[in-house]
């Protein structure tokens, strides 16, 4: 692995949706990292077009390539054609096997060390399911192929950091499935990887509780009296960091946040709602746990604006960017 240019490989997602364009957008700017993007190439030809400028130019790219610098308007590719042409806006399922088999490729090219991270386009849950190809999430299949027992979803935006103990779940199942045992594992991942990959000496965790004002003493549910403070009391006792539980209506204003290195929010909508509206259209989703680097976008596959060259690449810019550093210090830690 090289030590001063870590390679990056981009998958470009759904492509009925705007990651095809995102992606070849983005091959148009500079950038320190080399870039390898994982797709169709004649359709990353096809939606550059619709940007200005230039075609971009996409050579064929195999594992044994050497490295080198990024040239704008040129992006490599390791071919995934598509099954049937893809029309903007319309999904179809006979595209799914190709999304589902560039993600798989990703992972196994950084799990051998040809990449150095992996960043990735939004892929469509629902139209990859209906293909016949169960598919929960990028977090799911990465845990999934890299034997991750418990992979930690964080939303990051500038200097806030958002992290789930639980991630695409039913609200109705959010109470059973924040155990003792899930939400040690959960925090005892994020505090290692704040350390690890965020070269954070000792975290600061803002935990918040699961229910209205962290439960009311017991009189709006007693999750946080049974489970959430008697889990951060042992691992403070460890030696973490951990603040909480907190009324997640206040964990987030300014004096609470103030010297947090991250918040650990109990579900999915409590707390990336407030992240997103902190940062959208920049903000990056990370995944914790894993023994590779991962980055992705913090918003969906925008059918309605795929082929129309108006869709916001600020996302994957700065998950690119993101994901280089994040490989740079990997390389440059001890041991």
């Amino acid at each position: 692995m090289s030590e001063q240019r870590p390679r990056i490989a981009i998958t470009c997602g759904e492509p009925a949706g705007i990651g095809y364009e995102l992606v070849a957008a983005a091959a148009m700017r500079s950038h320190a990292a080399e870039l390898v993007a994982i797709g169709d190439p004649a359709l990353l030809r096809e939606r550059s077009r619709v940007l200005d400028g230039p075609e971009l130019d996409t050579p064929a790219w195999t594992p044994d390539a050497p490295r080198q610098a990024h040239r704008v308007g040129r992006l490599p590719v390791d071919p995934v054609p598509m099954a049937h042409p893809a029309q903007p806006g319309t999904l179809d399922p006979a595209n799914a096997e190709a999304v589902v088999t560039s993600l798989k490729r990703a992972v196994r090219l950084a799990a051998e060390g040809q990449v150095d991270a992996i960043v990735t386009a939004p892929v469509h849950k629902g139209v990859i399911n209906d293909a016949g190809l169960p598919f929960s999430g990028h977090t799911e299949l990465l845990a999934e192929m890299t034997a991750t027992e418990t992979p930690v979803m964080m939303l990051v935006a500038g200097d806030l950091r958002v992290a789930l103990a639980t991630t695409h779940l039913p609200l109705r199942a959010v109470p059973e499935a924040i155990t003792p045992e899930r939400l040690e594992a959960v925090i005892t991942a994020l505090h290692h990887d704040l350390v690890d990959k965020f070269a954070i000496a000792a975290p600061r965790i803002l935990v918040t509780g699961l229910n209205p004002h962290a439960g009311e003493g017991g009189h709006l549910g007693r999750e946080e009296i049974d489970v959430i403070e008697p889990t951060l009391e042992r691992l403070r006792a460890a030696g973490l960091g951990l603040v909480g539980p907190l009324p997640a209506d206040t964990a987030f204003t300014p004096r609470a946040l103030e010297g947090a290195d991250a918040v650990l929010a109990m579900y999915h909508d409590q707390g990336l709602p407030v992240l997103k509206h902190a940062g959208f259209g920049r903000a990056v989703n990370v995944t914790l746990g894993l023994p590779i680097v991962r980055t992705s976008v913090d918003h969906g596959t925008a059918l309605e604006l795929a082929g129309t060259g108006r869709a916001d690449g600020g996302s994957l810019q700065a998950a690119i960017e993101l994901a280089a550093d994040l490989a740079l210090r990997r390389q440059h830690r001890p041991g």
